[in-house]
């Protein structure tokens, strides 16, 4: 059974984890200090230690997380849908859902995974290849005759059309909702990864 005081750690955990996204996609990981870090979360710097050894202990938490959901719901999508057709708009709406909830996570990963250290930057690394993996298993059934190579560049594509969107309609005015955007992006991936 879970006390009050875990799920208030657990909590607080998330919060710092969340604001530590924004601030490092605002900033830079360079830019943001541990005091930045448990100010956004209405707490002294040093508190954060409570929850993570350091700022690159909250970087590899942002990144490896980020990377272990979309491996660990990329492959639940797989087994829960039939059908190449059917699990490729299954894997492009999960992915759409994701970069439309972790835009600042895509954005730090792009700007910041060097910052990572090594074993951290190569485990996350290694599952991002499994992820892309999962795409190409499920691309190899829509396209027979492409080979490996060819539908990673298109998994890779599609990535970045989706991962690059929700950030840059962020300054639109007025801005998209995210049902809009949502399936305007499902919609351009499906053509894309069928073309």
């Amino acid at each position: 059974m879970t006390t009050e005081r875990a799920r208030s750690k657990a909590d607080r955990r998330a919060a710092i984890l969340r604001e530590a996204a924004r601030l490092f996609a605002d900033r830079g990981f360079a830019g943001v200090s541990i005091e930045d870090l448990g100010a956004a979360v209405g707490v002294r710097g040093p508190a954060v230690y409570k929850h993570f050894t350091g700022k690159q202990a909250v970087l590899g938490a942002i990144l490896l997380g980020a990377s272990e959901q979309l491996l660990s719901g990329g492959r639940a999508v797989i087994d829960d849908v039939a059908g190449p057709d059917d699990r490729l708009d299954a894997l492009v709406a999960f992915h759409v859902d994701f970069a439309l909830r972790d835009a600042d996570v895509i954005r730090v990963q792009d700007r910041d995974l060097a910052s990572l250290e090594e074993g951290a930057r190569n485990r996350v690394r290694r599952l991002q290849r499994e992820y892309v993996e999962l795409w190409v298993g499920v691309l190899a059934d829509i396209h027979p005759t492409a080979t490996a190579p060819e539908l990673r560049v298109r998994a890779h594509a599609v990535f970045g059309l989706i991962n690059s969107t929700p950030h840059s309609v962020r300054g639109l005015r007025p801005a998209p909702t995210d049902a809009s955007v949502r399936g305007i992006l499902q919609s351009l991936a499906r053509a894309a990864l069928r073309a």
